[in-house]
């Protein structure tokens, strides 16, 4: 099977993965191959049509980023939507993403984070299939779900087929945290899941049509291209960073709990060397230090220019996280108890904690005290009620 698929990267004159070492994955001496690497499964779907990619700077098969590989093989590429971070994945978390052109390329990037999430329907005149290829990260509030959950409302609407390149999730050996209530429905959780929900991107796209999320229960023209070589307890290390602030193999695996921070007035690292990497506040007693400065990614993070002490997680193995399967969250409650403790705020007051937690409950479990075992407690039944949905939609099992 890996002789076939050598020669027919040979023959499409596109770098074979295996011998570019940055950007191999080896999981018992079986290479991973991302769906995007499969181009001999959908070369021929695109063949003489024109397409929209919904892509950005993980788009990559080997060191070339997708749109240049479907341009080398003359297919035509009409428009590029454009999700959070942008096409490069230069801009803030939250910073407005423009209508633009493609310096490189020529090729319109129309926004999906900017004046509108969703494609409209002039956005989709014209065009005979869109591609979706982008890396994530395997938590719920991470905004690449909600923009694919837009775009297959999007195609199907009006009536226009959609191809999921898939990619490994590399927080997809595990599943926590809450299921989203649908009162907290948002932009950063839109469906009820778990925030950490063990699937890759074209598992989620299955369930989305599945369980008949999209509006007026429509569904959408789909087809997946799987990753070879995969399966969810396969530890994988992204080749490229999926945003600004996600640098590194241990920033993604702490993500899930850490970015929680984000609903408090601590800082957790933005604006720093090592974001999502340490955590920390004007008022904590603590001997380790930090101060977040504005930088490309992170302009305006919290504690701008404020000295933080609190905790420094590097010294933390990845491997030890991912043998634990949970999100960490042994610092939100004992930095939630020191601040507590001098009548300093600690959650923001827009809440948006609830927001990420997609419930209000967690927050107050926190405030009334309980602790890890109790919290974990409050989600477990619908956690096992999710396993139930998720098991249906897998494809790497």
């Amino acid at each position: 099977m890996n002789l076939i698929i050598a020669v027919l990267y040979i023959a499409l004159s596109i770098p074979f993965p295996g011998t570019i070492k940055e950007k191999t994955w080896q999981n018992k001496g079986n290479t991973i191959f991302p769906g995007a690497y499969q181009t001999e499964q959908y070369l021929p779907i695109l063949k003489g049509k024109n397409i929209a990619c919904v892509v950005n700077q993980t788009s990559m098969i080997g060191q070339t980023h997708l749109v240049d590989t479907l341009l080398k093989h003359q297919i035509k590429i009409s428009k590029v939507f454009a999700p959070e971070h942008g096409f490069r994945g230069f801009s803030d978390a939250g910073e407005t993403i423009p209508d633009e052109v493609d310096t490189k390329t020529g090729i319109p990037l129309v926004s999906l984070y900017g004046k509108r999430k969703k494609p409209s329907t002039a956005d989709m005149e014209g065009i005979d299939i869109v591609v979706f290829d982008i890396q994530d990260v395997g938590v719920r509030f991470y905004t690449f779900l909600s923009t694919l959950h837009y775009v297959m409302e999007a195609c199907a609407e009006n009536n226009i087929p959609l191809l999921v390149l898939d990619r490994p999730n590399p927080n997809g050996h595990y599943m926590d945290g809450p299921v989203l209530e649908k009162s907290f429905t948002s932009f950063v959780g839109m469906h009820p899941v778990p925030l950490v929900y063990g699937m890759t991107i074209g598992e989620y796209a299955r369930m989305i049509n599945g369980e008949g999320w999209l509006a007026g229960q429509i569904t959408c023209d789909l087809q997946i291209i799987p990753c070879l070589g995969y399966h969810h307890d396969t530890k994988y290390v992204l080749p490229v960073k999926p945003s600004p602030n996600l640098p590194n193999e241990l920033s993604i695996l702490l993500y899930p709990g850490i970015c929680m921070f984000e609903g408090t007035t601590l800082s957790l690292g933005r604006g720093t060397e090592a974001p999502f990497q340490m955590v920390g506040h004007p008022d904590l007693v603590s001997p380790y230090s930090f101060t977040p400065l504005s930088v490309e990614g992170a302009k305006s993070p919290p504690q701008l220019n404020v000295v933080c002490k609190g905790t420094d997680l590097r010294h933390i193995k990845p491997d030890d996280l991912r043998k634990q399967k949970k999100l960490q969250m042994g610092l939100l409650l004992q930095y939630y108890k020191e601040l507590h403790s001098k009548n300093i705020p600690f959650f923001l007051e827009n809440l948006f904690f609830d927001k990420l937690a997609g419930t209000d409950k967690w927050r107050k479990l926190i405030e009334q005290g309980a602790d890890e075992k109790d919290i974990r407690k409050s989600w477990e039944y619908d956690l096992k009620k999710f396993s139930g949905v998720r098991k249906k939609y897998t494809l790497y099992n």
